[in-house]
């Protein structure tokens, strides 16, 4: 088999890719999904009557041509909720974000984050060009928010001392208030909507699968073969290994697989990749799924939990974004705990600590009877934003532009993203690649439309 674009994982990234490269006159291409179905870690299990995510995977638009073609792919299936997110600490429930709702703390608690986030308005302590995260939140919020919440949740989520993390990832996804809200949240319980993901949209039926069904459909068929593991790339003779297919020859490769993970299946690789490669961090999320046969919280669409005490970080109802996803009169819940990548975990014992985690949070009564339960892993769930993920990353790159290699998404471009950037990522792929959009690096002269 011959291609002039073979696209690795059938995920959004990848399907965006294929889709935008069909709009663009290019028709020779393939894409190759190693699970049953498309949509990778953007897909859905059901189970029972129960239908289950990868964690929370909602959809936040921002782009006008990524909400308008999300949109449209969803039709009528989609509908539009204000977030109702929450922190549990210290026994109280206060809205997120954490820096502007302190109401319901201890007096002392609000008092100390108050205070402490005035004197980085007042005193403001100057940081350096590229600060480490734990110094950017004690400048940005204060020493008691940075105490309280910023430091405990950021650590349990990335497993990392926080003076080890750059601030690169963090731009919309952690919200700056101003002094006034801080003191509105800390005197009121107000519902101040603000950050990236202060509404977001979710699929009425089917789970959030019927996104990337949805952009398959839009290919022709036989361009997306399922069932279809990458075995092994040959990046200097151009050639794929696929389980099922064989050999696959292609003249530009793109890639959504996660970069770890592609570059242990490409050769040769050069020793400064191989080194860029060993540079590599990320987080696995043990994401836990249940079903409980008593209805979801009317007012809570998820639940941090920064203290140490909680097993979880973060505790969702999905059954919120969709009645559907789970049977009438049960809620559908998602659980999500981080592990460094490539740990051996105790499935069993992580299983136990989290059901015992749920009682002692009040979110699972002795009562009430488990109907469903199933893991859903994601592999590479948060890349580590150390030091020396962004001079690796480079060097990888470089080397893959060289060589008309496209690595784009949440995975491929190794990177803390969402599912509308991930698919404009497909869109500027196919740009690049039938020279609508300059390449970031160096790469192979574009297709053009190769009918």
């Amino acid at each position: 088999m011959k291609v002039d674009v073979l696209v690795l994982g059938g995920g959004l990234a990848g399907l965006s890719a294929a889709y935008h490269l069909g709009e663009r006159g290019v028709r020779s291409r393939l894409v190759v999904e190693a699970k049953d179905r498309v949509g990778g870690t953007a897909g859905s299990v059901t189970t029972g009557r129960f239908t289950f995510d990868y964690t929370g995977h909602l959809l936040h638009l921002h782009d006008p041509y990524g909400k308008s073609l999300i949109l449209d792919l969803l039709k009528d299936n989609v509908a539009a909720h204000e977030r109702k997110a929450w922190i549990y600490s210290q026994g109280a429930f206060t809205r997120y974000p954490f820096q502007a709702n302190t109401k319901g703390l201890p007096p002392e608690t609000v008092a100390d984050c108050v205070a402490g986030f005035l004197e980085t308005v007042h005193r403001p302590t100057p940081l350096d060009r590229n600060p480490d995260f734990l110094s950017w939140c004690r400048a940005t919020f204060g020493d008691g928010i940075t105490r309280r919440f910023m430091r405990p949740y950021n650590e349990k989520l990335w497993r990392t001392p926080l003076s080890k993390l750059t601030t690169e990832w963090q731009g919309r996804f952690v919200p700056k208030p101003t002094a006034s809200e801080v003191l509105y949240g800390a005197l009121t319980d107000g519902n101040a909507l603000f950050g990236y993901n202060a509404t977001f949209r979710y699929p009425v039926r089917g789970g959030i699968q019927s996104l990337p069904d949805a952009l398959a459909d839009r290919l022709e068929p036989g361009v997306v073969r399922v069932d279809s593991p990458v075995l092994a790339v040959d990046l200097r003779e151009k050639v794929a290994s696929v389980r099922g297919l064989g050999e696959v020859r292609y003249e530009r490769l793109v890639n959504t697989l996660p970069l770890n993970a592609f570059l242990d299946l490409a050769k040769p690789l050069p020793a400064g990749v191989k080194a860029a490669r060993g540079d590599l961090r990320w987080n696995t999320v043990w994401n836990l799924n249940v079903g409980i046969d008593r209805p979801a919280p009317a007012d809570k669409h998820w639940i941090y939990y920064p203290e140490k005490r909680f097993p979880f970080y973060r505790v969702g109802y999905s059954s919120n974004f969709s009645p559907h996803l789970a049977p009438e009169g049960h809620a559908a819940l998602y659980l999500e705990a981080t592990r460094p990548g490539g740990t051996r975990v105790d499935r069993d014992k992580l299983e136990a600590d989290m059901i015992k985690g749920l009682r002692e949070a009040g979110l699972l009564r002795r009562s009430d009877e488990i109907s469903a339960k199933i893991w859903m892993p994601v592999p590479v769930g948060y890349v580590v934003y150390d030091r020396a993920r962004t001079p690796a990353v480079n060097t990888i790159f470089r080397h893959l532009a060289s060589l008309g290699v496209e690595s784009i998404g949440r995975y491929g471009g190794w990177k803390y993203s969402f599912m509308e950037e991930t698919i404009l990522d497909g869109k500027r792929c196919a740009e690049r690649l039938t020279g609508g959009e300059p390449a970031a690096e160096p790469s192979a002269a574009p297709l053009r439309a190769l009918k």
